[in-house]
């Protein structure tokens, strides 16, 4: 299905394997005209088309040693299937407007949203080329199959979006979790990403509500009864914040600030999961 994190998983691929120190280099098959898509696999010489003002490398070349990340092959034309399929079983490509074979070792990682077997039946991909792929199948199901992958890819969504908006948000709040973990994820992974993004930009809080998240996540009815609720625990949560970071962390001192024993202190740490 699309948006199912398939370039993720490739990346994971490569990054667990001997080849982890050398180019991950990715590409969207359906997003080219045959043209184009020929010269970015494999490069062309100077002059070998109007725009072609420089010899330029593909990107099999760039992923030499490493891994080539192939998204939606079932896009492919036939003529550039049969020129795939003879650059997988020889690892030898030529680049556009040159006749000189260059040899490559990469791992080739193919993914699509559509039903190969059904393509192949229909006549509209290679049976030879199909066979050359499927060394290794893995169906990555939809995220409303995998609920319980949702924190995990909440906190890498969050790492990610901190480090590229500059931001210190320490996550989203257990109304948000319990929100994502109950939705039927359409839109899959991606979905899940751009709402969190979404979420940031309008976070001015180290916690993501449901007040952030976009109007069209939920009914109106929804939203509005999560924000009660969650009114009075954000209130509470943002005190003990603010009274740990004026505290320097330390909790018998930040419990004395917040007018708590230290064992309430504690309780209410675990009860809203708050890092310390």
């Amino acid at each position: 299905a699309s948006g199912t994190g398939k370039e993720l998983f490739a990346r994971a691929v490569h990054e667990l394997s001997p080849r982890q120190g050398k180019p991950f280099v990715a590409i969207n098959c359906g997003a080219l005209p045959d043209t184009l898509l020929e010269s970015e696999l494999f490069g062309h010489m100077a002059g070998a088309f109007t725009d072609a003002k420089s010899d330029k490398p593909g990107r099999f070349a760039l992923a030499e040693g490493g891994t080539i990340f192939l998204d939606e092959i079932g896009e492919m034309t036939s003529g550039m299937q049969l020129r795939l399929l003879r650059v997988l079983e020889t690892m030898e490509f030529e680049r556009v407007g040159d006749s000189t074979p260059v040899k490559v070792d990469v791992r080739v990682i193919a993914a699509t949203n559509r039903d190969l077997q059904d393509k192949v039946k229909n006549g509209d991909f290679r049976e030879d080329l199909y066979f050359r792929l499927k060394v290794v199948e893995i169906r990555l199901p939809p995220l409303r199959e995998r609920r319980e992958d949702i924190p995990l890819l909440v906190q890498h969504f969050v790492d990610r979006f901190n480090t590229k908006l500059s931001r210190q948000i320490n996550g989203v709040s257990e109304s948000v979790m319990e929100l994502f973990t109950k939705y039927h994820w359409p839109g899959n992974i991606r979905q899940l990403e751009n709402i969190l993004e979404h979420a940031f930009v309008v976070c001015r809080n180290k916690i993501i509500t449901p007040r952030e998240l976009p109007a069209d996540f939920m009914p109106g009815s929804a939203r509005q009864a999560a924000g009660t609720r969650e009114n009075g625990q954000s209130a509470e949560i943002r005190a003990i914040r603010e009274a740990l970071e004026q505290a320097r962390y330390n909790k018998s001192e930040a419990a004395r600030l917040l007018g708590i024993s230290r064992r309430t202190l504690y309780r209410k740490l675990e009860q809203h999961k708050i890092p310390t």
